[in-house]
């Protein structure tokens, strides 16, 4: 009995000396984990230990079409471990090797390489940077090659640091939309706004410091693998981002503006196309340097593309037709204390409403708002607000602009806010705020979200997927959107913008020209715009284009800026292919009425149709294939234009049989629509467009 009494005794202090044995190891690794944690980590760090972060490759940016538009590219830092390579290797090929390395570095000789070398590996350093220079990996698969770098990492002891710098192919195309992020993490464009799915997840790894102040990765198994960023897939298309890139820079270039932006907004999606932003440098070039079109500095005074807003608000709250008319005077109008002026000298006169639209008349256009709203502009805000002008346009670029817009309970609001308003005065808003409007217009009245992130991706695979919202279902009644269409046709068919009308195409749209105020009072300089769609008949895109601050007086006003937009516009349409939906052609020179059959085509047949039908005719010169113009009772018979084996020829108004003949002659791919006993409506190359043996149009027969 006092055998086993003793034995569970010493069971017992034996169990007991375990527990406090155990309980003190767990106390004293809370006290160094938690106590001291700080002191060991900064032991650690002073003898050359340390647990690193490494980064993960960043994710990629595309374009629409899959055109990559930034990635990283990886370079190499070159170093060695001297120590590792076999003595006999190394006496042998440490010449070759050091030749190798001054001939491709050309900073040092190659016997100053070779001491370098031995040195370290007498004094047994494991770790020797060879050269700061970055190389490329066509490079780094060169050096592969080297003596004693050809066993690699674990015989010969090369070791190649991979290091990543963002790389974007285009260059300055679309600089500023892509964007950056630096060190700190900060950064703009959509590189800073999806830097979370773009960075990745870092890995880390036990790093030891060298004797040279270097950190070398130790493999002791504790190496966690980073993961790789997700990819951006864009709504913009290079093509039409290059467009309108070059366009508003032959512009800004001949103007000597402060800077420009132009956005190209496809309708029905509010996908954006093209993205342009440039400023002039000191060099006088143009740079992608901030997004005027979304930021806070592009928040400005828009001008009279704000007209287009007091002429929703206004036949939404009256029953004024286009033909209802207000008189301007000589131009000058007193609203309180304050002269309003209209740009013609001696004024307007009366004028109806669609004339006051398209003529700008500041007067008229204040007059109407004035009479309608003067006594309750707080009615008048409210359309403001309703069109989405009262708060950022929210595009999934970081950094948008805050507009300002005042209501009667402001400060600043006096007798003569609401006039000036109405022109476009006493505001400020981004251009993507005044394109997002008349991209409703031209939707039949449906405001979408403008969006330039289509999707999120990983590997290839939908990570998240993106469509633009509608802000708006119905920014007025249909009454109201047909006059506005009407207007903003009227302004490029007669009004400001007229002297840049298309022959083959219309484009509908606005000028805008705003005094800048500098130190609280305006000024001679101006911030010009033209904003608009194209084409008119079934609009595909909008287009805002923004010139601050341009030089000569003909750029002074937004009507000039038209040719800008008028300029993207026969590009797109130059390079919308048939593998693409139409950009439609108008027929306007076709004889309308009277002769719907006699309209273009081979000659010799249609002079036989005219002689068997008696209908008068008049050959205005020789040519083959000719098109009909009305003179008087007769028909007039000219030449459909310029021709060649390397032009587009004009085959509006031909039988598809005449047409087919004439494109397939000229090394054409032709597809066509519509009824095959009809007339060509639309091609999908313009008249006169330089062609390649690549190229196929598409016809629509009606």
């Amino acid at each position: 009995m006092a055998v086993k009494q003793s034995i569970l005794l010493r069971t017992r202090i034996a169990f007991l000396a375990v527990f406090l044995f155990s309980t003190a190891i767990v106390v004293k690794l809370v006290y160094i984990q938690f106590m001291q944690g700080d002191r060991w980590e900064k032991v650690a760090e002073e003898t050359g230990l340390m647990y690193r972060p490494i980064k993960a490759t960043r994710g990629n940016i595309y374009a629409d079409d899959g055109s990559l538009l930034a990635t990283s590219l990886p370079f190499y830092r070159v170093a060695m471990d001297p120590c590792i390579v076999d003595e006999a290797t190394f006496q042998e090929q440490i010449g070759a090797l050091s030749h190798r390395l001054a001939s491709f570095y050309k900073d040092k000789s190659a016997a100053t390489y070779r001491q370098l070398i031995c040195n370290a590996r007498q004094a047994k350093r494991r770790y020797l940077l060879l050269n700061k220079r970055q190389i490329n990996y066509p490079e780094k698969k060169a050096m592969s090659c080297w003596p004693i770098f050809c066993q690699g990492r674990w015989r010969g002891g090369v070791l190649f640091e991979k290091l990543e710098q963002r790389f974007m192919p285009f260059q300055n195309l679309a600089a500023r939309t892509i964007g950056f992020v630096n060190a700190n993490e900060y950064g703009a464009g959509l590189e800073y706004s999806f830097n979370q799915d773009l960075r990745g997840v870092a890995g880390s790894a036990l790093y030891q410091k060298t004797v040279g102040g270097n950190w070398k990765a130790i493999y002791d198994g504790s190496f966690t693998r980073p993961v790789h960023g997700h990819d951006l897939e864009t709504t913009l298309d290079i093509n039409l981002q290059d467009v309108a890139h070059h366009s508003l820079l032959k512009a800004l270039t001949t103007s000597e503006a402060a800077y420009g932006c132009a956005v190209v907004m496809e309708v029905a999606t509010g996908e954006i196309k093209a993205l342009v932003n440039l400023s002039r440098i000191e060099s006088g070039q143009y740079k992608e340097r901030y997004n005027y079109a979304l930021g806070g500095q592009g928040t400005t005074e828009p001008g009279s593309t704000f007209k287009l807003v007091s002429m929703l608000a206004l036949l939404e709250e009256t029953s004024l037709s286009l033909t209802d008319t207000v008189d301007t005077g000589d131009g000058r109008f007193r609203f309180y204390d304050r002269i309003m002026k209209d740009v013609k000298i001696g004024g307007h006169g009366e004028l109806t409403l669609q004339e006051v639209f398209e003529k700008s008349s500041n007067v008229g256009m204040a007059r109407l708002i004035d009479a309608t709203f003067g006594a309750s502009p707080q009615k008048f805000i409210d359309y403001v607000r309703k069109l989405n002008f009262a708060q950022p346009i929210g595009l999934q670029i970081a950094g948008a602009g805050v507009p300002l817009i005042q209501t009667p309970k402001s400060p600043g609001w006096s007798g003569v806010t609401l006039p000036w308003m109405a022109i476009g005065y006493g505001l400020k808003i981004t251009p993507l705020h005044t394109l997002t409007l008349y991209n409703a217009v031209a939707n039949g009245g449906k405001m979408v979200q403008p969006i330039i992130i289509k999707s999120i991706k990983h590997a290839h695979q939908p990570v998240r997927s993106f469509e633009g919202g509608v802000l708006n279902k119905k920014i007025c009644s249909e009454a109201t959107l047909e006059k506005l269409k009407t207007m903003l046709e009227g302004v490029v068919e007669r009004g400001n913008a007229r002297r840049f009308r298309h022959g083959f195409y219309k484009i509908a749209g606005k000028s805008g020209t705003a005094n800048k105020v500098v130190d609280g009072s305006y000024t001679n300089d101006t911030y010009t715009s033209f904003v608009g769609y194209f084409p008119v008949e079934s609009p595909r895109y909008s287009c805002i284009v923004v010139m601050d601050s341009p030089k000569g007086y003909a750029w002074h006003f937004g009507a000039s800026v038209a040719t800008v937009v008028k300029d993207i516009a026969d590009k797109i349409a130059a390079k919308d292919l048939a593998a693409r939906d139409f950009i439609a052609i108008e027929a306007d020179a076709l004889l309308p009425g009277i002769f719907p059959l006699i309209k273009a085509g081979y000659r010799s047949d249609l002079l036989r149709l005219c002689a068997a039908l008696n209908i008068p005719h008049k050959q205005d010169q020789e040519a083959v294939w000719v098109r009909s113009s009305a003179n008087g009772d007769n028909i007039v018979w000219k030449e459909i234009g310029p021709m060649g084996p390397d032009i587009m020829p004009n085959v509006l108004g031909m039988t598809l049989k005449d047409a087919l003949f004439l494109l397939e002659n000229c090394g054409l791919k032709v597809s066509a629509q519509g009824r095959k006993s009809g007339r060509v409506k639309s091609q999908s190359l313009l008249p006169g467009h330089k062609l390649q043996n690549s190229h196929a149009v598409s016809l629509k027969i009606d």
